[in-house]
């Protein structure tokens, strides 16, 4: 087992070198492949710094693949979990289900634009797989998978293209508290959004006893 899990690894390592030749095509494959649960050696995000610190005027490009790919990629997956059902989320713990669950239950897709704004090892295939179990708005799905990815992948191709090799580094020290951020502010706007949509009591208490008093005029 250990031969052929190392033959796999080798092999996927190799499709991953050849699509990297290939530029913002290549890129938009291996987001497209790693979003539908086929991940490649080096990952999407290493693969986008690496292109753009070679090529820094072509950075905005290779964000735009890499969301493209991945957004489409999600959508495949979201669709295959939406087939199986239940069946999908099998390879995950009760736990973390049930949790998941309860956050797309609260949130909605907010939940999903947030999980994909998160770096691993934050569980981001659950939220697709369970959006589709559950078979959430597609649109809305799509929308907030775009958004989320747009910054993630324009902020490295960013870095990438102004700092070079150093943009790795940066990522991996500040990320985690930028995304972590970004995802707490956009939680703290939905809640108050939320709170002011709600009509005090003693406002619709107003209003009902002026409907009252209508009524009997």
């Amino acid at each position: 087992m250990k031969w052929l899990f190392h033959k796999i690894t080798n092999g996927l390592g190799h499709v991953s070198q050849f699509l990297v030749s290939f530029g913002p095509f290549g890129l938009f494959t291996i987001a497209l492949l790693d979003s539908a649960m086929v991940p490649l050696p080096g990952g999407v995000d290493a693969v986008l710094i690496l292109l753009s610190t070679a090529r820094p005027a072509w950075w905005p490009i290779y964000a735009l693949s890499a969301t493209l790919g991945s957004v489409i990629g999600c959508v495949i997956l979201y669709h295959i979990s939406k087939r199986a059902g239940r069946r999908a989320l099998s390879r995950f713990s009760e736990s973390k289900q049930r949790r998941v669950k309860e956050l797309i239950d609260r949130y909605d897709v907010l939940s999903v634009l947030v999980a994909s704004l998160l770096p691993p090892p934050f569980p981001f295939k659950l939220f697709v797989i369970t959006t589709g179990v559950f078979r959430l708005n597609i649109w809305r799905f799509a929308a907030a998978i775009a958004a989320g990815r747009a910054f993630r992948f324009l902020l490295e191709g960013y870095l990438a293209a102004h700092y070079g090799e150093h943009a790795k580094d940066l990522l991996t020290r500040y990320y985690p508290f930028i995304g972590v951020g970004l995802a707490v502010l956009i939680v703290l706007v939905f809640l108050v959004r939320r709170f002011r949509r709600r009509k005090p009591p003693e406002e619709e208490t107003a209003d009902h006893s002026e409907e009252q008093m209508s009524e009997v005029r």
